[in-house]
């Protein structure tokens, strides 16, 4: 066939799937927010809260319910996409004109891979507008002090940090002690006193005021050292992260998460469903990908049946593939697998299965 017809049936098949995921990536969460406002408007009502707090806490919230919409509304539009041309004997007459089964479902595995990147930006978005979904329904109000006193927070390399008083919003510590236990005069045990600590944004680092810093043991005499001001490179946790009351998981972007997992594993806490949660920020877009690659082949050997069919298959397909992330996210945080590789499993076993489907399409 010539390039320019390969082309218009590129164009064809792509503007059959962009229809149908359009109006499903829309529709779903418009479905979700609806029942939502349904099952809270009395509890909104009773907080007193107005018109404009209900409506711009779903305008936050809408991107989270497109995210999540992600992969159903491929799936749905891959899937009719080629039930409708295999019903209407159009990709038979491509393959009379030597276009490859391959060749004509082409393009949505292409589009498909675009939407998988476009998910993996959103979820960078999702926890920004996810926590100001909260915030603006007075979820957060628990937090709004933003103090936190009397506490002690372990660092790296064995540093441990007591801390006085914690003012996050304004970013400031009054009385602040770090100490290490060290081993040698090489390694020397040493205590750092603070009036107070500052957090530097723009260096992304805390400086300590008035203070003094001691070292302990080694073959000489301690020894005492006053300062008006020292960097503190080792605190890495901004002042949000020191608080007792931490960001939702699902309100951190990939970097946040990360080090709020560092922070815990560092003060020997277990951070195996944290991690799990991380893995699926990358995993669970690309699912968009691997479930259109798995639904192409599937729909074409079950196009008898009309539109009641595709759809069964469609909300089926996708309803195991979601209870297979949460077996897998509950295995990774058990300890059973590892958590990347329970991020991972769903992905994987669908691939795996689109993979057999597409060698036995005949072509």
């Amino acid at each position: 066939m010539p390039l320019r017809r390969l082309r218009i049936l590129d164009r064809y098949v792509m503007t059959h799937f962009a229809r149908i995921f359009g109006a499903c990536v829309l529709g779903v969460p418009l479905l979700f927010i609806v029942v939502d406002l349904v099952d809270n408007l009395d509890v909104y009502l009773g907080r007193g809260l107005s018109r404009l707090d209900v409506l711009l806490h779903y305008v936050y919230e809408f991107p989270n319910q497109t995210l999540l919409a992600f992969p159903l509304a491929s799936f749905l539009a891959a899937v009719f996409t080629v039930a409708t041309l295999s019903r209407h004997f159009e990709v038979t007459a491509a393959k009379a004109s030597g276009v490859s089964f391959y060749r004509v479902t082409a393009p949505l595995l292409g589009l498909s891979l675009g939407l998988s990147f476009v998910a993996l930006g959103l979820t960078e978005i999702v926890p920004i507008t996810t926590r100001r979904a909260a915030e603006v329904i007075g979820e957060h109000q628990s937090r709004a002090a933003n103090v936190r006193r009397n506490f002690v927070f372990r660092g790296n390399e064995g540093l441990v940090y007591r801390i006085h008083y914690l003012d996050a919003r304004s970013g400031e510590i009054s009385e602040l002690e770090i100490s290490r236990e060290g081993t040698n005069f090489g390694y020397p045990t040493y205590l750092v006193t603070a009036r107070e600590a500052r957090w530097d944004s723009a260096l992304t680092v805390w400086r300590l005021g008035e203070g003094r810093i001691r070292f302990f043991g080694g073959a000489g005499a301690d020894r005492s050292f006053a300062f008006n001001e020292l960097l503190q490179v080792d605190l890495r946790e901004r002042p949000q992260e020191l608080l007792a009351d931490p960001k939702d998981p699902a309100e951190m972007r990939y970097a946040e998460l990360g080090r709020f997992i560092d922070a815990i594993q560092r003060s020997g806490g277990t951070a195996r469903e944290l991690i799990v949660e991380r893995a699926l920020k990358i995993s669970y877009p690309f699912a968009c990908f691997i479930i259109v690659l798995f639904g192409v082949p599937l729909a074409h050997t079950t196009r008898r049946g009309g539109t009641p069919v595709s759809l069964g298959i469609a909300l089926g397909t996708t309803i195991l593939f979601l209870m297979l992330v949460r077996i897998s996210q509950a295995l990774g945080a058990g300890g059973i697998v590892s958590p990347s590789m329970a991020a991972w499993l769903p992905n994987a076993l669908f691939l795996t299965a689109g993979l057999v489907l597409l060698r036995r399409v005949r072509t």
